[in-house]
């Protein structure tokens, strides 16, 4: 069981010391792996607190919720905790997890592999996407995924999610939005946000759509190795007729050229500062 005291002790010295985080994209938090102590194995995310306890309560019951769903879809994942830490500010949520190599992060080696490689890691990321879609019927309730190269390691080939946060099952559209308003880690996000809600929201679409979430892999690959888009494009298509025939013809209609982001989605990822770092 987690020592919460050893943890939060982690935390404070951790935002003390003001460390140097392990990823800098902080759409929701700056994730960091302690150097030393009880937790130096981990990656650690602290996000921030809500004044609803209620909300707490139910985020915790449905990050624990969709974790299950992962995992029973046969998603590939590092083990991951959540808690509601104690502080002197109320609870905050907190997610604790098993630290992978950084030399196996998805979206630094397809910046610089060759082809042959860069399609094998395509390959292995496509059939966690396929692997959760053909399950996810089952679960009876509306749940996402947001499978991108950030959000990826590929250790002995075999492609490791690692963004439980936020939870994608449950919640609403209208709620989900809210969320995303909610916990960002920009205050500029929760302050311009709320004026645009309609396309904030909207955010989110391609998370909960089969199709969509294996033409924005592509998609991000294209962007990343634009020498290799012709091969990664070909690569998407005979792959959704082999491994997702269900939505298929969907998905090759968005992998005839490079698929571009939606321009309110890049114009807020530049109002932000945001980069397309390993959300680790």
């Amino acid at each position: 069981m987690t020592d919460l005291a050893a943890l939060a002790e982690t935390i404070r010295r951790h935002e003390a010391a003001q460390g140097q985080p392990i990823s800098r994209l902080g759409y929701f938090c700056t994730p960091f792996r302690p150097a030393d102590g009880p937790f130096s194995d981990r990656v650690i995310k602290v996000y921030r607190g809500l004044g609803d306890e209620a909300a707490l309560d139910r985020l915790a019951k449905a990050h624990d919720d969709y974790v299950a769903a992962l995992l029973d879809a046969g998603v590939p994942m590092p083990a991951t905790e959540f808690h509601l830490l104690q502080t002197d500010d109320g609870r905050v949520p907190v997610v604790v997890q098993e630290a992978l190599p950084e030399s196996s992060l998805m979206r630094p080696r397809m910046q610089v592999e060759d082809l042959a490689s860069t399609l094998e890691m395509m390959e292995a990321a496509g059939q966690v996407i396929a692997r959760f879609w053909n399950a996810a019927d089952r679960f009876g309730t509306r749940i996402g995924f947001h499978p991108s190269i950030r959000n990826f390691s590929v250790v002995a080939g075999v492609a490791v999610f690692y963004d439980t946060f936020p939870p994608l099952i449950h919640y609403s559209r209208d709620e989900m939005g809210r969320m995303l308003l909610l916990f960002s880690e920009k205050r500029l996000m929760r302050l311009v946000g709320p004026l645009m809600r309609r396309r904030v929201t909207g955010i989110q679409d391609e998370w909960y759509s089969a199709p969509e979430t294996l033409v924005g892999l592509v998609g991000s690959a294209c962007r990343l190795r634009p020498e290799h888009a012709r091969a990664y494009l070909d690569w998407g298509r005979e792959f959704a007729t082999r491994e997702m025939p269900r939505w298929a013809e969907e998905a090759i209609s968005g992998m005839t050229e490079t698929p571009k982001l939606p321009g309110y989605w890049t114009g807020f990822r530049k109002l932000l500062g945001l980069q397309g770092e390993p959300n680790v």
